[in-house]
């Protein structure tokens, strides 16, 4: 399998994901954010398409592997124990901490106004990377080169979950009693895709504070946003 023909951050990754490529234009593609879509790479206007389809793939690669990974790390534990370490491991921060970690914002591919905003360094544009290259991965050399690259991307966060972690909805209430600000409320912001792919935006606000997040139904959206929101409260 040769190297991809053009260096640097695609290099980088390629390294990072322990791959080298036999379609190249699938690295490319997942890292390119939709701003430089229709920008050049290299210098050279090579394709059109941002990561937002890899993305969609590698969502739904992700969480087969890492729910089949806690099955088999976690072999005691109900359905509900494994849901919430499940949700918690494919949530947006822990996918842009991983992403920062392994040094995969670094590689994407922006227009130059985004990149001076450091666009790049934003959680859902670093999370929304990592799935892609997962996705990309995927699609270049199987699944279980994408398994290897998961469990060595997430091992430390998986060695660190000693116990089921609280889902971030409950998590998110029990902060906001403790401290008598109410309880959060929860919003439908938009619905769009088809019946069999829907895509559900949910907002989440406690007092001035508010958190949005998408998701394939609105449980996960809720999650989503719920666990956003905590993490700002928290900081």
């Amino acid at each position: 399998m040769s190297p991809l023909p053009v260096s640097g951050a695609t290099e980088t990754a390629q390294s990072i994901l322990g791959h080298s490529f036999v379609r190249p234009e699938l690295l490319m593609e997942a890292l390119t954010h939709r701003s430089a879509a229709l920008d050049s790479w290299a210098g050279k206007t090579v394709f059109s398409a941002s990561n937002e389809r890899l993305e969609f793939v590698g969502d739904r690669v992700l969480g087969l592997l890492i729910a089949e990974w806690i099955s088999e790390r976690f072999p005691a534990e109900n359905e509900g124990a494994l849901g919430r370490r499940l949700a918690l491991l494919v949530s947006q921060p822990v996918l842009a901490e991983i992403a920062a970690r392994l040094g995969l914002d670094d590689c994407l591919s922006l227009s130059p106004s985004e990149t001076r905003a450091g666009v790049s360094k934003r959680a859902t544009v670093s999370a929304d990377a990592l799935e892609a290259v997962i996705g990309a991965l995927y699609l270049d050399a199987g699944i279980e080169q994408a398994r290897r690259f998961v469990r060595s991307a997430w091992g430390a966060v998986i060695e660190a979950q000693k116990v089921p972690p609280k889902d971030a909805k409950t998590g998110l209430q029990e902060w906001a009693m403790q401290r008598g600000r109410g309880l959060p409320t929860y919003k439908v912001v938009a619905a769009t895709g088809p019946s069999h792919a829907p895509e559900f935006e949910i907002s989440v606000s406690l007092g001035k504070e508010t958190q949005t997040a998408k998701g394939s139904s609105k449980r996960q959206a809720e999650q989503e946003a719920a666990a956003k929101l905590l993490e700002k409260l928290q900081s």
